[in-house]
């Protein structure tokens, strides 16, 4: 692991994204804002698996620090035929949570695909990616330039 023994308790924050296409057998048993299929209702078993899974992040990442973090926000909404999964993650401590952030992102993703494959396995996960950290000795917004 990275020392991070001398580095300051700052607010770290970090928000990543998740795609997740969906066929139009899986977007016919949408209704309310969730999908509901066989194994239940997906949009909210994605929320509390993408939770657990930032929380347990050290225990999946080789090397990861364990961070107690303070706020873990998931959120899942339709856009067409697209899951947009947004997680945002926050905590006090000496380094970052962008990991927490895109472990949240991927296993909600990889939940809508587990709850939906019965349905279709016509289902693509993509552009999982991190879209803005803060907090430790450089800020990082999805998009924008640096000049070094």
């Amino acid at each position: 692991m990275v020392d991070v023994g001398g580095k300051t308790v700052t607010w770290r924050e970090a928000v990543a994204q998740a795609v997740v296409l969906l066929p139009e057998t899986v977007l016919t048993l949408a209704q309310g804002g969730d999908i509901l299929a066989p194994k239940g209702p997906v949009f909210q078993t994605a929320i509390i698996a993408g939770t657990m899974a930032a929380k347990k992040t050290w225990d999946l990442i080789p090397l990861c620090h364990p961070i107690a973090l303070e706020k873990c926000s998931v959120e899942i909404h339709l856009d067409g035929n697209t899951a947009i999964v947004n997680v945002h993650v926050a905590c006090h401590h000496k380094t970052g949570v962008e990991m927490e952030a895109l472990t949240a992102a991927s296993v909600a993703a990889l939940t809508i695909y587990d709850m939906c494959k019965a349905l279709s396995h016509d289902i693509v996960i993509s552009e999982v990616r991190l879209l803005e950290k803060t907090g430790g000795k450089s800020d990082y917004r999805a998009g924008e330039t640096k000049n070094v």
